[in-house]
C-alpha cells in the first residue's frame, strides 16, 4: 500500500501471517477470518443490544485492547460513560497530542496496536501531530475521536472539524461512522489495518448520535477488504539473484533501516549478518535492530552518522538494504549517495521501493520471511560458489573506525558536557532500558552515545522530528513496560512543549525518568546559527539554566506536578544524581542537567550536500574524498 494513499473502505484483508505480535492485532484477524456469533476473548455468544458507546468499548476490550490514553468531551462522552465500567485501564491525559504519542511509545515498546481517544473540533486537531508522526514512523496506533451529530455534520457545527479529511494524507485509512450498527467491523478493520503490512494509523471517526443509537453487537464481525493483500513472502527468483549479487560483492553493506525493527526481525538479521561477515549500519529509526556491541556493526549513518558508516555506505559496491527507505537524512544528496553501489531493496511497503533510488533487485515482503529466504539462498549460493572474501572491506573500515571514532571535546565554558551526561546514563541504566528522545541536539546524542543491544529499547520522533515527543512517549512506553526503567532524554526547549504529562503520570504512579538536557537554547538550531549564520543568534536563547532568573525553574515544576526534582550544574555530580533518580521508583523523576550550550553534535553532513563532505568536531573540511 502506499503510505501516503488512503485505503479504500472495500479493501481486503488476508490471513495475517503468524508473527504477528501483537494482542489486539491477532484479535483483528480473527475478525477478518471469523464470522458472527463465534465466542471471543471474553466469551461473548449471539447478538446482543447495546448502544454504540458501549459497542466501541466491547470491541476495544474483544480486540484485547489493555490500555487507551485519550481526553473526554462532549462529543466523544457518550463513550466516556461505558468507559467506566471497562475492563481497560483508561488514563487520562492533560492535552490530546499527549495521548497520541503515548500510544506510540505503547506500540513501540509492546509490539500491540496503541489506541487513544479524543473528542471533535480542537480535541481531534490536537491528536494530528502524534498521527502524522506514527504515520512517518510506521507506528501502529487507532485514534477514535468523537464527531458531531450526524444530522449537522458540515454545518460548521460547535467544535466540528472534517477530521477524516484532515488525516486522510496521514493515515493508512480515516474512517467516518454515522451508523452504530458498523462500529464492531470498522474498529476490528483499523485494528488489522493498523498491524499488518507497513504498520500505521489509523482514524476512526464516530458521530454523536451513532454512539448514543441502538445496535446488535455480535463478536467477530465479519469484514471484507478487497484490495488490501500485505504480501509477506519475497519472490524466490529475487531472492537467488539477492544472494548472487551478495555473493559476487567485495564492498557490501547490510543498510538496516526500522522497518527491521517494526518487523521484529533482528534475529533474523543478526543470522544472516554473521552467516555473510557483511558490515551493517543502523539507521537512526533502526537503533538496536542489531547490537552496537557486535563487531560486525560500524554505526549509524546519516546527517549525524559515524563516519564509518557513512564511508561504508558511500564507497560500497552493494547495498542488502532492510525495511529502510532511502531517506534524505541518510542520503544526502540523492545523486551522490552510493555512486558505485548496485542495490536490494526489501521493504513491506512496494511503493518505498525504486521511490528515491532505483533498486536492482527489488523484494516486496515482510522482513520477518525475506531475511531467513535471503539466508538460505545464501548459503546455496556459497556452497556452490564458495564465500567471498572481504578482509580488504574490513582492514578499510576498521581503519576508519580507530581513526573517527564517536567523542566530544569537552565545553571551554567550565559547563558540564550534554554527551558525557547522556553516556553515563546508558552506562549506569544498562541495554535493558528505554531510552526516549526528543528531537535535536539531545536525540543525536542519545542515538551516538548510548548502547543499544536490543530491538524496541529506543524510541524517537525521526521522519516527523517533533519536538514535545518524548515525555508523553516515555509514559506510553512504562504503561506499556513497567518492569523496565523509562527515560525520557528531553531537551529545555522540547520539554517544555509537553511538560504537562507529568501531572498524568504522578497521578497514575507511572514513574519515568526524564532527563533535560538543559542548555538554554534551541540547541540545534543554535548550531546551525554558529556553523552558517555567523553567531547570528536569531531567537534561540530559552532562558532556563544558565543565568540566576531561570524561567522556568526545572527542579520547582517537577515539584509542583508531584515529582522529584533535581539538579546537576557539575561534572563531577553526574553519576550522583542519575543514581538517585534509579533509586526513586514510586514517582517520576526529573533532572535539571545545566549543561553547555556551545556543545555540537559531530559528525555532521550539512544540509545540501554530498555525504563526502562530512565534517567532524570544527575541522570544516571534508574528512575524506570521493574516488575517482
Amino acid at each position: 500500500m502506499s503510505k501516503g494513499s488512503p485505503v479504500s473502505p472495500s479493501l481486503m484483508a488476508t490471513k495475517p501471517h503468524g508473527h504477528a505480535p501483537a494482542a489486539a492485532s491477532n484479535a483483528a484477524s480473527s475478525a477478518v477470518q471469523g464470522t458472527n456469533n463465534i465466542v471471543g476473548p471474553n466469551n461473548i455468544v449471539g447478538p446482543t443490544q447495546m448502544t454504540g458507546s458501549q459497542a466501541i468499548v466491547r470491541s476495544l476490550e474483544e480486540l484485547g485492547v489493555k490500555d487507551i490514553f485519550g481526553l473526554p468531551g462532549g462529543a466523544i462522552l457518550p463513550t466516556y460513560d461505558p468507559l467506566m465500567a471497562s475492563t481497560m485501564n483508561h488514563v487520562l491525559v492533560r492535552h490530546e497530542q499527549g495521548a497520541g504519542h503515548a500510544a506510540q511509545g505503547y506500540a513501540m515498546v509492546t509490539g500491540q496496536v496503541g489506541a487513544c481517544i479524543a473528542t471533535s473540533g480542537p480535541g481531534a486537531t490536537n491528536l494530528v501531530t502524534a498521527i502524522m508522526d506514527a504515520h512517518m514512523d510506521s507506528v501502529p496506533i487507532v485514534a477514535i475521536t468523537g464527531q458531531v451529530s450526524s444530522g449537522v455534520i458540515g454545518t460548521d457545527a460547535f467544535q466540528e472539524a472534517d477530521i477524516v479529511g484532515i488525516t486522510m494524507p496521514i493515515t493508512k485509512h480515516s474512517y467516518l461512522v454515522t451508523d452504530a450498527q458498523d462500529i464492531p467491523r470498522v474498529l476490528a478493520e483499523a485494528f488489522y489495518l493498523a498491524s499488518t503490512g507497513r504498520p500505521g494509523p489509523v482514524l476512526v471517526d464516530v458521530a454523536k448520535d451513532a454512539q448514543q443509537a441502538k445496535m446488535t453487537f455480535s463478536w467477530p464481525p465479519v469484514i471484507d477488504l478487497p484490495g488490501y493483500r500485505p504480501v509477506f513472502r519475497g519472490h524466490a527468483k529475487q531472492l537467488r539473484e539477492a544472494a548472487r549479487l551478495i555473493a559476487a560483492a567485495k564492498k557490501p553493506v547490510l543498510y538496516v533501516g526500522g522497518g527491521v525493527i517494526k518487523g521484529h526481525a533482528s534475529a533474523e538479521l543478526l543470522e544472516l549478518a554473521e552467516l555473510t561477515g557483511i558490515p551493517v549500519v543502523t539507521t537512526l529509526m533502526a537503533r538496536g535492530a542489531f547490537p552496537d556491541s557486535h563487531p560486525q556493526h560500524v554505526g549509524m549513518p546519516g546527517m549525524h552518522g559515524a563516519v564509518s558508516a557513512v564511508t561504508a555506505l558511500q564507497q560500497s559496491d552493494l547495498l542488502i538494504t532492510l525495511g529502510a527507505r532511502f531517506d534524505d537524512r541518510v542520503t544526502g544528496i540523492l545523486n551522490t549517495f552510493a555512486p558505485l553501489a548496485k542495490v536490494i531493496h526489501a521493504d513491506v511497503d512496494p511503493a518505498e521501493i525504486s521511490k528515491n533510488r532505483v533498486a536492482d533487485v527489488p523484494i516486496v515482503g515482510s522482513v520477518k520471511e525475506i531475511i531467513p529466504d535471503l539466508s538460505a539462498a545464501v548459503k546455496a549460493e556459497f556452497e556452490q560458489n564458495g564465500t567471498p572474501d572481504l578482509a580488504d572491506w574490513w582492514t578499510f573500515l576498521n581503519n576508519l573506525r580507530e581513526t573517527y571514532p564517536l567523542g566530544w571535546t569537552e565545553p571551554e565554558d567550565g559547563l558540564t558536557s550534554p554527551q558525557r551526561v547522556i553516556q553515563r546514563i546508558g552506562e549506569l541504566t544498562g541495554p535493558e532500558g528505554v531510552y526516549v528522545a526528543g528531537v535535536g541536539q539531545h536525540q543525536m546524542w542519545a542515538s551516538q552515545f548510548v548502547k543499544y543491544e536490543r530491538p524496541h529499547s529506543w524510541l524517537n520522533s525521526g521522519g516527523a522530528g517533533t519536538m514535545g515527543y518524548a515525555v508523553p512517549a516515555a509514559m506510553g512506553a512504562k504503561v506499556g513496560n513497567p518492569d523496565r526503567v523509562v527515560w525520557a532524554i528531553d531537551g529545555d526547549g522540547c520539554f517544555q512543549m509537553t511538560n504537562q504529562e507529568l501531572a498524568t503520570c504522578a497521578i497514575n504512579k507511572i514513574p519515568i525518568k526524564v532527563a533535560v538536557i538543559n542548555n538554554s537554547s534551541l540547541g540545534m538550531v543554535r548550531q546551525w546559527q554558529t556553523l552558517f549564520y555567523e553567531g547570528r543568534y536569531s531567537h534561540t536563547d530559552l532562558n532556563t539554566g544558565h543565568d540566576t532568573v531561570r524561567i522556568p525553574d526545572f527542579v520547582k515544576l517537577a515539584d509542583a506536578y508531584g515529582c522529584v526534582g533535581l539538579r546537576c550544574e557539575r561534572a563531577e555530580d553526574i553519576d550522583a544524581t542519575i543514581e538517585a533518580a534509579l533509586a526513586i521508583n514510586d514517582r517520576p523523576v526529573v533532572i535539571d542537567f545545566v549543561v553547555s550550550p556551545n556543545s555540537m553534535v559531530w559528525p555532521m553532513v550539512p544540509s545540501g550536500v554530498s555525504n563526502s563532505q562530512i565534517q567532524v568536531a570544527r575541522n570544516l573540511t571534508p574528512v575524506w574524498e570521493e574516488e575517482d
